[in-house]
């Protein structure tokens, strides 16, 4: 099965974009496809290189930035939320990268199934 996922909070202030990476991480392990990963509204604070939680922590950017880099997991952070959130080019962490939500349209016709995360 394919899936294409929306995440639309932010990294430590909802438990959305962890049960995103779960999601991703389990599907994937069973063998499924996830086409997409699409960031929308505080979901976009996910691609930040900015972020710098604890050591004794997890690092969500990193962990969906390792997924980008071991399934070739296509993450794309809406370029309106993005921009309203002070976040551009030059702060996306590895592997992720700017576009409009046409990729969630597409991610969506490409896919069997889009999840939701957040609100």
């Amino acid at each position: 099965m394919k899936f294409n996922l929306l995440v639309s909070e932010g990294p430590y202030t909802h438990q959305a974009s962890d049960t995103a990476y779960q999601f991703a991480a389990a599907a994937l392990a069973q063998g499924h496809e996830v086409t997409r990963v699409f960031f929308y509204h505080d979901g976009v604070y996910n691609a930040t290189k900015l972020t710098e939680p604890p050591q004794d922590d997890r690092h969500i950017v990193n962990r969906w930035s390792a997924l980008k880099a071991s399934n070739n997991v296509d993450l794309v952070v809406c370029v309106a939320a993005a921009l309203r959130r002070g976040i551009k080019d030059e702060v996306l962490a590895p592997g992720f990268r700017i576009s409009g939500l046409g990729q969630l349209v597409d991610g969506g016709i490409k896919a069997d199934r889009t999840v939701t995360f957040g609100d």
